[in-house]
């Protein structure tokens, strides 16, 4: 069994991991001019990542590869670096350069963090999740969420699969992934329909008004998947999901509950509230 650490950040852990930066997108240069590609990390539909190492500096980072062929692919980068430019905080992931070569694709290069995603110590019955635990991870998002929401940016796809664990069996966290994250202005009334069916508030399934508390409405499911390996709102098909999700239909029945203590139960209760003061 893997137990994750349980103990506090301690001072000094605060850090970003590199000097503040000023992103400007370098458009027709080729990123194997500063740096060197080592090893591919992973492949998706957005594209490829890879290691790397700044020549200059011998500092190892990630370059994600973005396929840009369409003019809207290009623009739905561009806005997310213009949001990382902003998010320089410890618990987020940092963009450290950005590339474009103009013909069809773009590349970003990001602090490189290697301990896999939160959700796959959720599903794995190696690891355990204490309540302890649990609770240090989600005063660490919940620092993540507020820093984005202090400078009015939502991010609109909270999941555990976009919170990663900076070492393998250390419970230090960074949010990552912010393709779907805004600009938000508390004055103008701003809808979407994308996100993951499980983890949306029921503004986005009925296309309302969005606002801070969609974020926290889906740390709140993030909450109660970490403590029981349940999905609150989980059916057999996404529209069973969403509906479960617009009728705020969950419970702490599961036996998985048992152990856990009312602060915790009661800190969902408060995030999971479909109608919000």
């Amino acid at each position: 069994m893997i137990y994750i650490d349980e103990t506090e950040p301690e001072e000094g852990e605060t850090e970003t991991p590199f000097e503040p930066r000023k992103i400007f997108v370098k458009k027709g240069k080729d990123i194997k001019e500063e740096y060197t590609l080592l090893e591919e990390l992973g492949r998706g539909k957005f594209g490829t990542v890879y290691k790397c190492s700044e020549k200059e500096t011998g500092r190892i980072l990630a370059a994600k590869f973005i396929t840009t062929t369409r003019a809207d692919d290009r623009k739905d980068v561009e806005r997310e670096v213009d949001i990382m430019r902003i998010l320089q905080h410890p618990r987020l992931l940092q963009l450290y350069d950005a590339y474009d070569d103009e013909k069809k694709q773009m590349c970003l290069v990001l602090e490189l963090i290697e301990g896999g995603e939160l959700f796959e110590r959720v599903i794995d019955d190696d690891f355990v999740l204490t309540e302890k635990a649990c609770s240090i991870f989600m005063k660490q998002i919940c620092e993540g969420v507020d820093y984005m929401h202090s400078q009015n940016i939502l991010h609109l796809d909270m999941k555990p699969e976009n919170v990663l664990c900076v070492s393998k069996t250390g419970n230090r966290i960074k949010l990552i992934d912010f393709g779907f994250a805004r600009k938000y202005e508390p004055n103008k009334k701003m809808q979407v329909l994308f996100g993951t069916p499980e983890f949306v508030a029921p503004e986005v399934v009925n296309f309302e008004r969005i606002s801070y508390g969609t974020d926290m409405w889906s740390v709140g499911v993030i909450c109660y998947v970490l403590l029981s390996g349940l999905s609150p709102f989980m059916g057999d098909s996404d529209l069973e999901t969403m509906a479960n999700v617009t009728k705020a239909a969950y419970d702490f029945d599961d036996e998985s509950f048992d152990q856990i203590s009312d602060e915790a139960k009661d800190f969902i209760a408060k995030l999971l509230l479909k109608e919000r003061p």
